[in-house]
């Protein structure tokens, strides 16, 4: 599929690592010019090596995606740079601590909310605004099989990528006909640096692994080529859809 996104100028947030990073990766391949966004500066800009060393263009911008200003500046440069935004993968994330709703802090509630959630939203906003003075526009927002399903002991994260589902939707309803394209991927457990704490041992990953019918943990960048497609023309009819990417666990 290579050239799929010729031409194209794309976003990705939380580019420093793991999913991020493998998109900025495949979106560069695909003949985009990438903006690669996180808080992680030396992350950042190892990914941008790796693009530019492959032949690609690519930027970092230091982003907290919590913050309207970062964002807005985050769109502001990539369109100073690129002259457009065409692509936007809204990424960034963290995992939080793990306890029931009873006894979760109020302040790990707020971080992981303002991350997932309302980080999505600026995003949005902003990626949107660029988009309606140019014609038009693709992005795609990570959400999770958390939002899909409910996990014990993980209730900000489930209820902000829930939340990440209706935004999605809701935006997908809005723009439909102003030419951009609002879709989610809901990935299963991936190999990520988010996750790696998990994985102490081949038992522990293969019982990860296992929850997943396919029987396995998905990778970075089986994650990356279904965001680079719906970003592209080849998904011009596709637009609020919400596509797991986890091996058939949401269909058990």
């Amino acid at each position: 599929m290579t050239g799929m996104l010729d031409g194209k100028v794309a976003l990705v947030t939380g580019g420093s690592s793991g999913i991020g990073r493998a998109a900025a990766v495949a979106f560069a391949r695909e003949g985009a010019r990438v903006t690669v966004a996180d808080v992680n500066l030396a992350g950042g800009e190892e990914t941008v090596d790796r693009i530019r060393g492959s032949g690609g263009q690519a930027i970092f911008v230091r982003t907290d995606v919590s913050k309207a200003a970062d964002v807005e500046a985050m769109v502001a440069r990539t369109v100073e740079a690129y002259g457009r935004l065409d692509c936007a993968f809204n990424n960034a994330g963290i995992v939080g601590d793990r306890s029931f709703i009873h006894v979760h802090p109020e302040n790990m509630w707020d971080l992981v909310i303002g991350i997932h959630l309302k980080g999505v939203w600026l995003c949005m906003k902003y990626e949107i605004i660029q988009m309606l003075e140019q014609g038009g526009g693709a992005i795609v927002n990570t959400s999770s099989v958390a939002g899909m399903v409910g996990y014990a002991g993980a209730s900000p994260y489930v209820a902000a990528k829930h939340g990440i589902v209706g935004l999605t939707k809701t935006a997908a309803l809005e723009y439909a006909r102003k030419g951009i394209r609002a879709n989610a991927i809901s990935p299963g457990w991936t190999r990520t640096e988010l996750i790696n704490h998990l994985i102490g041992t081949p038992e522990q990953e293969e019982r990860i692994g296992a929850r997943h019918p396919m029987g396995r943990l998905c990778e970075p960048e089986e994650i990356a080529e279904a965001a680079a497609w719906l970003c592209s023309d080849t998904a011009s009819f596709v637009t609020g859809a919400v596509l797991p990417v986890d091996g058939g666990f949401v269909a058990q």
